[in-house]
C-alpha cells in the first residue's frame, strides 16, 4: 500500500460525500481508540477542525479512565469542538422500561450500547446538518466484528477499506499520538473485553488470513503457509459467512 495515494484518497473522499450530500461538517463518536483517531485525523484534513465534533461516550463504572483521558488527549491536539455524553442513565432507562431487560445476555447488551451510541451521533448530526463519519476498519467488517445499526450505522465509512495493521500503519504516518496506537483495541462493551482475545487470534494474523482469502487461496494453503490452526481459519470463514447481511441493505422481496 502506498500510504500517501491512501491518505489523499481518503481525505478526497471524505470531502467529496459531504460536499454532494449539501452538509456542512462531521460528527464522530471517539473511543479512545485508533480507529476513531485515525478517523478523526482523516476528517479534520478534509473538512477543516471547525467542521469536526468528536462525542466521547463512555458508561460510567465500565469505561476505562484511560479512554476518557485519550479521548479529550487526540481531542485537544486535533482541536476539534469535543463532548462527553455519558451512556450510563439512557442505557439504564431503557432496561427499566423492558421487564426482559434482566435476563439479556451480555451481547444483546453491548448492541444495545452500540445502538444508542449511534442514536447520539445522529442526533447531533441532524442538529448540526453534519455527516455520521464511522471507525470501522476492513478487517471489523469483512468479519462482522460490530453492531448492526449500531456502530455500522453511519454516513460514511473512511477507513473501511483499510485492514487493522493498515490502520496502525497510517496512523504512524499521520503522526497520532503513540499511547492510542499501541493500546490493545477493544469495543468497550463490557468490562476485560479485548478484540484479539474475542477474536481468539491476533489482527496481524487475522489480516494475513483475509488477504490470502480475498486472492481465492485455498484454505490448505492458507495453513500451511501462515501457521494458524484449522479453527481459527473456520472461526475467521465463518465470521465472514454468517456476517454477510450486516454488510447489505435489508432485502426486499420481489413482487411482480
Amino acid at each position: 500500500m502506498n500510504l500517501e495515494v491512501t491518505q489523499n484518497k481518503i481525505i478526497d473522499f471524505i470531502r467529496n460525500e459531504t460536499h454532494k450530500a449539501g452538509l456542512s461538517g462531521a460528527v464522530l463518536g471517539i473511543s479512545g481508540g485508533i480507529d476513531s483517531a485515525l478517523t478523526a485525523t482523516l476528517t479534520v484534513k478534509a473538512l477543516g477542525k471547525d467542521k469536526v465534533l468528536g462525542i466521547h461516550m463512555p458508561e460510567s463504572g465500565l469505561t476505562p479512565t484511560a479512554d476518557s483521558e485519550d479521548s479529550k488527549a487526540l481531542a485537544d491536539w486535533l482541536g476539534i469542538e469535543f463532548r462527553t455524553i455519558d451512556i450510563g442513565e439512557i442505557v439504564s432507562a431503557f432496561m427499566d422500561a423492558v421487564p426482559e431487560s434482566e435476563s439479556a445476555d451480555r451481547l444483546t447488551k453491548g448492541n444495545l450500547k452500540a445502538r444508542v451510541r449511534m442514536s447520539l451521533l445522529y442526533f447531533h448530526a441532524n442538529q448540526m446538518n453534519r455527516m455520521v463519519m464511522g471507525t470501522g476498519n476492513k478487517t471489523e467488517i469483512l468479519l462482522g466484528y460490530f453492531t448492526k445499526y449500531g456502530d455500522g450505522g453511519v454516513d460514511l465509512e473512511p477507513i473501511g477499506g483499510l485492514y487493522k495493521t493498515e490502520v496502525w500503519e497510517l496512523s504512524n504516518r499521520l503522526g497520532v499520538p503513540e499511547a492510542l496506537i499501541t493500546k490493545k483495541p477493544s469495543a468497550g462493551l463490557w468490562a476485560g473485553q479485548t478484540d484479539e482475545d474475542e477474536l481468539g487470534i491476533s489482527y496481524i494474523k487475522v489480516d494475513k488470513v483475509l488477504r490470502m482469502l480475498e486472492q481465492k487461496e485455498a484454505p490448505e494453503t492458507i495453513l500451511s503457509t501462515l501457521g494458524v490452526s484449522v479453527e481459527q481459519l473456520n472461526s475467521i470463514m465463518k465470521r465472514i459467512e454468517r456476517s454477510e447481511h450486516k454488510r447489505k441493505a435489508a432485502p426486499i422481496p420481489e413482487t411482480d
